[in-house]
């Protein structure tokens, strides 16, 4: 078989056959395949598409381009969970140590960002001291322990996508549905879990700005979890502003704390109730009431945040006494206030541009070589409904830099739309798809 016979067949528009996709995979895999050719094939299926079996054949190849984790020895119901990334998206700090708390194995493989939203794992690289590269023996036996770690994904899970990923990056094929959903679910299936929950997130702030697109990828990732025999739900969540108030690494932790205490913003704790009630469905947790009354009492009572607790000192990470937050590897320097020049309410406010703004202050990467200052972001003092009067500080910038990124402050006050008119604001969570194996 040669590749340039698969590249001429996809470019007709006929579907790829498993051999075709297997020899592909392979080539990816072991290099003997050249960029060039791998960016004509991928050119190729972000043009003609692939239907649902290619999808989820290219998929499980993906998946098996490397090792493949086993997390049955843990528990039949151990639940994993993924966002599509967004400004302000700390969940997984939170809904991790909620399900955990109610019995439940949280056993996550993250990553790290790439430009202006810092992975999970960045947010976690904030903590002094704290491991956020487990091997595999240490991540199971830490699950089994505590009923939770989040780890780094190692080199040697999906690396077909890895390559893939790199040359979709620089090759404008990043926006093909069926590559967006097949290289995220490669990787979820890798990691073993059995009951996955996938979060798309909607909106200026999103990969997805369209509900249609955001909605026909969650299907997408569902279909190809439901034939990989896993339990799956997937929620679509705005990102038209950015979740909580807390923009940057360290201080995205703070608010995890926060909203573990019961005294985080009403948006991304709303949100995270219902993530972490999905999560308990789909493991067939039994509450005595609701799914979501339970994840919320585990708030109100202190174990959700207990247990994040645990999990930080498991994995090396420590807390100053009695201090509600971990200790940081450092804090800001300096802060910048933005005050408002006219009265009126936060008719919008640009994700994508405050998570940019983010960028400028170091926060995220530009390229993924780069190191990521955690100590430095955004607090949004005020959010979309609220009103503000002229000197009214509503956000503020963290920055380390002998001078105040002139481009940060640009772009965030241009984030933000004032109007004499209250805006109605769209609910939290646009669509939900459940899983039909529970």
């Amino acid at each position: 078989m040669r590749v340039y016979d698969v590249i001429e067949h996809k470019k007709n528009g006929r579907s790829l056959t498993n051999e075709m996709i297997d020899f592909f995979v392979r080539g990816v895999t072991d290099n003997s395949i050249p960029d060039y050719q791998i960016s004509a094939l991928l050119m190729a299926i972000c043009i003609n598409g692939m239907d649902r079996n290619e999808i989820f054949y290219f998929t499980e190849a993906m998946a098996s381009s490397g090792r493949r984790n086993d997390l049955s020895a843990i528990s039949h119901n151990v639940v994993d969970k993924h966002s599509s990334g967004g400004v302000g998206d700390k969940c997984t700090l939170i809904i991790g140590p909620i399900v955990s708390s109610l019995g439940i194995p949280f056993a996550k493989l993250s990553g790290k960002g790439l430009g202006h939203t810092g992975g999970t794992i960045d947010k976690l690289d904030s903590v002094k001291g704290l491991r956020t590269s487990l091997k595999y023996d240490e991540f199971v036996s830490q699950v089994q322990d505590i009923g939770i770690a989040i780890s780094s994904q190692t080199g040697d899970l999906a690396p077909a996508d890895k390559k893939l990923y790199a040359i979709r990056d620089v090759t404008a094929t990043i926006d093909s549905i069926p590559l967006i959903a097949a290289s995220i679910m490669s990787k979820k299936i890798a990691s073993g879990a059995a009951n996955i929950l996938l979060d798309v997130k909607c909106g200026s702030g999103a990969f997805m700005k369209v509900p249609d697109k955001a909605f026909e990828l969650a299907e997408t990732m569902m279909d190809i979890g439901h034939m990989a025999g896993r339990n799956m739900t997937a929620l679509v969540t705005d990102m038209d502003q950015p979740l909580g108030r807390n923009i940057g690494n360290s201080l995205e932790v703070i608010e995890a704390c926060e909203v573990l205490n019961g005294k985080g913003p009403d948006d991304i704790t709303e949100l995270c109730v219902a993530l972490s009630a999905g999560l308990l469905k789909l493991s067939g947790y039994r509450p005595k009431v609701s799914y979501a009354d339970d994840a919320r009492e585990s708030i109100n009572n202190g174990r959700a945040y207990n247990k994040f607790r645990d999990f930080i000192y498991a994995q090396g990470g420590a807390f100053e006494g009695s201090s509600l937050y971990p200790i940081f590897r450092n804090s800001s320097k300096y802060l910048f206030d933005i005050k408002a020049e006219e009265s009126g309410y936060i008719f919008a406010i640009d994700s994508q541009s405050v998570g940019i703004s983010a960028l400028e202050l170091g926060a995220g990467r530009k390229t993924q070589d780069d190191d990521p200052d955690h100590s430095v972001g955004i607090v949004m003092h005020r959010k979309a409904g609220e009103r503000v009067t002229v000197g009214d500080r509503f956000m503020t910038l963290h920055y380390n830099l002998a001078d105040i990124p002139e481009e940060a402050v640009r772009i965030a006050r241009s984030s933000v739309k004032i109007s004499v008119e209250k805006p109605v604001l769209k609910p939290m969570i646009l669509k939900v798809f459940e899983s039909d194996m529970t």
